[in-house]
């Protein structure tokens, strides 16, 4: 008859429990920097949105601003999409040049908040036609 060789247990099979835990600890940091990078990505993500928003509020309200000549001088305030807004609007004063000129610049500081309490503030120059004298 033919024997078949038994096989012995030397107790080198499997791992021990060291190597077992040593394996789970790795595995938890390589989750945890995982998890810690989809957080910082989400509030990316969200302040991104939340941005926008503050930049497509202002940009709807200097599209519905008066014409150049209506803008009054001083300050006009507002709400729109939940973002407060105010525009402050005066005369630049500027030393007129040797050919008199029918245009005057006006500065404009638009500074819209959100409902989360950002700000977004936008300044700019705008011409305006002189009144005839």
């Amino acid at each position: 008859m033919c024997r078949s060789p038994r096989l012995e247990l030397s107790g080198t099979a499997g791992f021990t429990l060291l190597e077992a835990l040593v394996a789970l600890t790795v595995m938890g940091a390589g989750l945890a920097a995982i998890g810690t990078l989809a957080n910082s990505s989400l509030h990316v993500g969200l302040y991104t949105e939340r941005h926008l928003a503050e930049i497509e509020s202002a940009r709807k309200i200097i599209a519905g601003m008066p014409a150049r000549n209506a803008l009054p001088y001083g300050r006009l305030t507002g709400s729109i999409d939940a973002h407060q807004w105010r525009i402050d609007s005066a005369p630049v004063s500027t030393t007129a040049a040797s050919g008199e000129t029918s245009w005057t610049p006006q500065s404009i500081a638009l500074l819209v908040r959100s409902p989360f309490g950002a700000t977004i503030e936008i300044d700019t120059i705008r011409l305006r036609k002189q009144e005839a004298k």
